[in-house]
């Protein structure tokens, strides 16, 4: 098996990511969308160059995929298309630095890990990051070891969709950076370099322009969002970022990336491997940094993955590997098949946000009547609502949940007659608002392993 994989590693490769994406196609088509999906979705209908919770290139690449379908597997496209693309360049960077048997291993590496096959799945901010972060890493590289006009054109391009996808793109262009100080002085002289820093500049200028116009309102919130406004160290946190690399990286590949990055010093002398392990470490220390302070979601550091795998398939070639290699990949395909399994066939238990939303609206559907208005309780059961209701009717927030681009929108603070969703009682609140609230109907069904939660359908009327 593994000779004959390794006859042709470049259609290999090519066909693990062909069948990869074709398969998560099709898985995605069986799963609901989980209400950040939604949200993001319902941006693609209100186009506009940045938004509260991110950049927009989120809402750009899901309008194009709208074309194809707006069902759970058309949504998801953008993911599909993100991972695949991200995997052709992985195999084109690494054959381009060493050859193409370890850049077929990086290709195997990354198709196997769980966090990519999450990614697969859920469409967020993180796909197109992942996308343009590895198209950046890609046409940096290039510019940066062989200088032609085109790869800094490119890496230009690519630099500026990148900070159009998610804010912390930033940690690439600072380990780029690092790299140009450290190791490559004399292209701070080169009208390439600004030419390339022109470009990005154009691309970015919409997206600081909408911040500037709405008083960085953006930039301040994903500061806030992912800071602590204290500085009480949280040991407990660390931990659990660190032990969650182990998780989502594979146990055996993480240890043995983090062992030689610490044993070898060839990887900090070495001008293409120092340039891999920036990319790699500048994200994963700092949002170790931040861990001390603040948990950690685990995708924040996916980014840092694109270069690991690369520097992972040439340690197993270089320290000849192999067996580790077979055993980290079984490792890694058996919590990657326990995750999709599980998300699959035990959703209230795997990822229990997403379990019941479809029925929920099914059964706001059953009492809707001509001119009703639609809400939820939260930014996601709005989006939600939106997402599966019948001609996709606008919907809006009816009681008090966290600022968001629905704050932004909304141009009457008045509320009107019709429907609303919650997820924990709201009676109290709705009166607050509404001369008469009604409950119609209550939903129950599984959360976790032997728990419930319930959804709540309101009739409201007559607005103050």
């Amino acid at each position: 098996m593994n000779n004959f994989l390794y006859k042709n590693p470049k259609q290999s490769a090519y066909s693990i990511i062909l069948l990869l994406a074709f398969f998560s196609t099709l898985y995605n088509s069986f799963i609901p969308l989980h209400g950040d999906e939604a949200y993001y979705w319902m941006w693609s209908y209100h186009l506009q160059s940045g938004y509260y919770d991110h950049p927009p290139m989120i809402a750009y690449l899901i309008y194009l995929t709208n074309f194809i379908s707006e069902s759970e597997w058309g949504v998801r496209l953008v993911n599909v298309f993100s991972f695949s693309i991200a995997a052709l360049y992985i195999f084109k960077l690494t054959s381009d630095m060493f050859d193409e048997q370890t850049a077929l291993n990086a290709v195997i590496i990354f198709s196997s890990v769980i966090l990519v096959h999450a990614g697969y799945i859920i469409t967020t901010p993180d796909s197109p990051l992942i996308l343009f972060w590895t198209l950046s890493l890609y046409y940096s590289y290039k510019a940066l070891f062989y200088g032609k006009w085109s790869h800094y054109i490119l890496a230009g391009f690519m630099l500026g969709f990148m900070m159009i996808s998610k804010y912390t793109s930033i940690l690439l262009i600072t380990s780029i950076l690092f790299f140009i100080l450290l190791r490559k002085r004399d292209i701070l002289f080169n009208i390439k370099f600004y030419t390339a820093v022109f470009i990005a500049i154009i691309v970015v200028l919409p997206m600081l322009l909408w911040n500037y116009q709405h008083d960085w309102i953006s930039f301040n919130f994903q500061l806030d969002h992912g800071s602590s406004n204290t500085y009480e160290i949280s040991l407990s946190s660390a931990i659990e970022y660190i032990g969650g690399q182990f998780v989502v990286f594979s146990p055996l590949f993480a240890a043995l990336l983090f062992f030689f990055l610490v044993k070898d010093k060839l990887y900090f002398k070495e001008n293409k491997l120092f340039f891999l392990v920036l990319a790699t470490l500048v994200t994963l220390l700092f949002f170790l940094y931040k861990s001390l302070f603040k948990p950690m979601a685990l995708n924040y550091a996916a980014p840092a993955y694109v270069s690991a795998v690369i520097l992972l398939a040439y340690i197993i070639s270089k320290h000849q590997l192999q067996k580790s290699f077979k055993i980290g990949l079984i490792i890694a395909i058996v919590l990657t098949l326990i995750g999709r399994f599980g998300i699959l066939f035990y959703l209230e238990i795997f990822q229990d946000r997403m379990y019941g939303n479809k029925e929920a609206v099914a059964l706001v559907q059953k009492y809707s009547r001509q001119g009703d208005a639609f809400y939820g309780d939260h930014l996601t059961t709005a989006a939600l609502l939106q997402y599966y209701l019948p001609g996709h009717p606008e919907s809006d927030l009816a009681t008090g949940s966290r600022f968001s681009q629905y704050d932004m929108w909304r141009e009457n603070k008045y509320l009107k007659d019709g429907l609303v969703l919650t997820r924990d009682p709201e009676e109290t609140s709705l009166k607050q608002k509404y001369k008469d609230v009604e409950l119609l109907e209550t939903l129950e069904v599984k959360k976790g392993i032997n728990g419930t939660k319930t959804f709540y359908i309101y009739r409201v009327k007559t607005a103050f």
